[in-house]
């Protein structure tokens, strides 16, 4: 049998190379072993491995038996995610985030089905999103704004208050439906969707957002949100305009005027006379004077320049639009 893995390197070639496609048949690499041994070696390296969801389920409880009961329950499609442990995090003002602790074996399911989603997505997300994407965080989105962003003259910050909190699952769901056409796999996310939370003892049901601290959590904000990095894209290729000129009118004139002048100058010293001579250094030097003063770039073009990342303390996006002119 081929390595899954290769096939998901083959599945995001694909993705690459046609933004367009939609694929199908995804859940049978939800029932293939090797993509948890890998999902495993992922999540056992993490320091959160050992912390423990809803019942005692931890890493330490992975074995081949583990993994057939857990491929068995999707087949039949009986598998159901646990409700996530409710804890909280303290954030920098003092104010706690909600934070979801699945189970272990949840978590290596996520895992399974996330780096499936990766596979598909990754190679259509924009090159303005930082996110949460491999290899992208705060550092490569600082990286765009420094080389990118030179002449801003117009800074836009945006935060988006709850966004894991916040996102609505049908509209999620829809955007997924566009690009995959599996129903299995489709019904399988819309269950750790509607999976819900424990607190206090307390069962409570999740109608909006993906839970923080769920593996596959991350990636389905992205799907989420690259609508809006392509709505902002069309919208800066329609906001977009050429210079009417380079330099504005005042410098244009200004320059003239000295060029003119040390014309004048080349005469002068020609023909001797010392006091034109001397007139007209004074002249170039008052206008060489008014020049420094003066704006050179029209700056008559207009630009938009957008960048989408999340802080690495927190599942936090955040989008950022600079205008130039």
């Amino acid at each position: 049998m081929k390595p899954t893995i290769e096939i998901l390197e083959r599945t995001k070639k694909n993705s690459e190379t046609n933004k367009d496609e939609v694929f199908t048949k995804l859940y049978r690499y939800m029932l293939r072993p090797d993509l948890y041994y890998i999902a495993y070696e992922k999540l056992y390296s993490n320091n959160g491995a050992a912390t423990k969801g809803v019942n005692d389920d931890t890493a330490d409880g992975f074995s081949d038996e583990k993994i057939d009961k857990i491929i068995k329950s999707l087949t039949d499609e009986s598998y159901s995610p646990k409700p996530s442990r409710r804890a909280y995090i303290k954030k920098q003002n003092g104010k706690k985030r909600p934070l979801g602790l699945p189970t272990f074996t949840d978590k290596l399911v996520q895992e399974v089905l996330r780096m499936i989603l990766e596979s598909i997505y990754e190679p259509v997300f924009l090159d303005s999103s930082h996110g949460f994407r491999p290899k992208r965080d705060c550092h490569t989105a600082l990286k765009a704004v420094q080389y990118q962003l030179n002449g801003a003259r117009w800074f836009i910050e945006g935060d988006i208050k709850g966004c894991f909190d916040n996102i609505d699952h049908s509209v999620l769901i829809g955007f997924i439906n566009n690009k995959i056409k599996d129903a299995r796999l489709i019904k399988l996310i819309c269950k750790f969707l509607k999976a819900g939370y424990m607190e206090d003892f307390q069962y409570n049901n999740t109608y909006s957002g993906t839970p923080q601290g769920g593996i596959v959590s991350p990636i389905l904000a992205n799907i989420y949100l690259h609508e809006l990095d392509k709505f902002v894209e069309k919208m800066s290729i329609e906001f977009q305009a050429p210079k009417k000129r380079y330099v504005t009118s005042e410098y244009s004139k200004i320059s003239s005027a000295m060029a003119r002048s040390k014309k004048k100058l080349e005469k002068a010293v020609e023909a001797g006379d010392y006091a034109e001579r001397n007139s007209l250094r004074q002249k170039i030097k008052s206008l060489r004077s008014e020049l420094l003063k003066t704006p050179c770039k029209s700056q008559t073009d207009k630009k938009i320049k957008y960048v989408r990342y999340a802080d690495d303390c927190a599942p936090r996006m955040r989008g950022q639009a600079v205008q130039t002119a």
